[in-house]
């Protein structure tokens, strides 16, 4: 697992923000964490970068733990915050290339890897500077620059929640490719984006987790949640519950002329376990 928390707990005065979550990342995946805002997702990810310290539980990343203050394990990690900030009057090459000669790398393989990532997220002919990008071209500049030391886990922090859909799009496109170079944990409140890309996701709700799994996981233990259209070939029947209706269509030789199974999607299932 790339990274790996147990029993985490952290309290912020009275308030529990988390209540002992444990959940498992598995390399080369896209995780997307999953809850409204406040919930605790920003916490959690404070906590595996050592910037708070945890009130009880065990991180690791790549198999190593986390340490408050002054992690080892960040050299394994990249970071998008949900704004991130640029010198304004670079081009989105010079920034690359000034970050990396701040972190040390080799000149030659520096140029390779900036013309890549540009590449990646689609930026490599854009030549105007920073202060003239859209926010989701600015979002795209940030994974890149995340990515520029090659890490082993890219995290997001709501990396769409302020883009339009044209934005969003670019930016899970960016990260459905960058899954071939490194796992990737984003938080997020928007679900479809959830849906569209993720393999495992956690929803998490004041502090606990609420959801947890692949899609088709989550969605096979909410299989007595599922809706149906039914389209039958006769009028003026009772609303009968699904199985009184398919025993009485039987027993009568009533055709269906069409039945649609409609599993509930990721709001409906979110919905549901907030108790809205």
């Amino acid at each position: 697992m790339m990274l790996h928390i147990e029993n985490l707990e952290k309290s912020f005065g009275n308030k529990r923000v988390l209540d002992g979550i444990s959940f498992d990342v598995p390399k080369h995946s896209i995780f997307g964490f999953v809850g409204k805002n406040g919930a605790g997702k920003t916490t959690t990810m404070k906590m595996i970068l050592g910037m708070l310290k945890p009130d009880k539980g065990t991180i690791l990343v790549n198999g190593e733990p986390v340490i408050y203050g002054n992690s080892p394990t960040n050299h394994y990690i990249g970071y998008l915050p949900d704004v991130p900030e640029f010198y304004n009057y670079m081009t989105a090459k010079e920034y690359l290339l000034f970050c990396g000669n701040i972190m040390g790398m080799n000149h030659k393989s520096l140029q390779k890897k900036t013309e890549e990532l540009l590449s990646l997220v689609g930026l490599s002919e854009e030549s105007h500077r920073i202060k003239g990008f859209s926010r989701g071209m600015k979002q795209r500049l940030g994974i890149a620059q995340a990515l520029l030391n090659e890490p082993k886990l890219l995290i997001c922090d709501e990396p769409t929640s302020a883009l339009d859909p044209v934005g969003r799009k670019e930016i899970m496109d960016v990260l459905v490719a960058a899954k071939e170079k490194t796992t990737i944990l984003f938080s997020t409140h928007i679900l479809s984006d959830v849906e569209r890309i993720c393999d495992q996701i956690v929803l998490l709700h004041n502090g606990k987790i609420m959801l947890k799994g692949s899609m088709d996981e989550i969605k096979t233990s909410h299989k007595n949640k599922t809706d149906y259209d039914i389209t039958i070939s006769v009028k003026g029947l009772d609303n009968h519950k699904l199985q009184q209706l398919k025993q009485y269509m039987a027993d009568h030789d009533i055709p269906i002329s069409d039945m649609k199974e409609n599993e509930w999607d990721l709001e409906q299932l979110f919905m549901e376990v907030i108790g809205k």
